[in-house]
């Protein structure tokens, strides 16, 4: 369907952009576009919308995923789970400056598997960082002003370690917002997941 759509098979709608619009589930269409990108299909063990993306899938006559979702096989083994880390980077940045200066910079890793949160702190302590309640299971860095540079290295750093934990990425995102005439304010988000076994109690 997405093939027949873009050789002009079927008529398209596009905005003023030049953007094509396809009329569908926005938020469902990240799993389609996943599964054309690997040949998997990768859920989060919540999910609850199984005919909603059968839907999707039928829609766009994808047939190996059609194939997939009537697979009734668990997508993870019985005796495992998922665990999840969420990467957030929160920057100030000088419209002026040339090259780019950091006003201020916070990166925070939230997770509830505290061996990762206990590793970072241990492994970044040349950084200027804020151990959180471990209640709110989060480690937070905040420093500036500093070159770009700067703040890019410990971001790679930092996923870098993560990925090396056994984690992939599942998703990114970018907001980008203008509070102020002289500074632009932009917010990355990465959420990292890993299978992990279930121990008995």
């Amino acid at each position: 369907m997405l093939g027949a759509m873009f050789r002009g098979d079927f008529p398209t709608t596009r905005d003023a952009q030049g953007n094509y619009f396809i009329d569908r589930d926005g938020t469902l269409f990240r799993y389609i576009l996943n599964f054309l990108r690997t040949s998997e299909l990768t859920l989060p063990v919540d999910f609850t919308e199984m005919d909603l993306l059968r839907k999707e899938a039928d829609f766009y006559q994808i047939e190996p995923l059609i194939q997939c979702l009537s697979d009734p096989k668990p997508l993870y083994p019985l005796d495992t789970f998922e665990q999840v880390v969420e990467l957030s980077s929160t920057r100030k940045l000088s419209k002026y400056s040339n090259p780019v200066a950091v006003i201020i910079t916070q990166l925070t890793i939230t997770t509830k598997v505290h061996s990762l949160l206990e590793g970072i702190s241990n492994n970044f302590t040349k950084w200027n960082k804020h151990m959180m309640d471990t209640r709110d299971c989060q480690v937070s860095f905040t420093f500036g002003p500093c070159d770009h540079h700067q703040e890019v290295s410990l971001r790679v750093h930092l996923m870098d370690y993560i990925t090396k934990q056994g984690f992939t990425i599942r998703n990114t995102r970018v907001h980008h917002m203008s509070e102020r005439a002289n500074e632009n304010t932009v917010e990355h988000h990465w959420t990292f997941c890993r299978l992990a076994y279930k121990v008995e109690d």
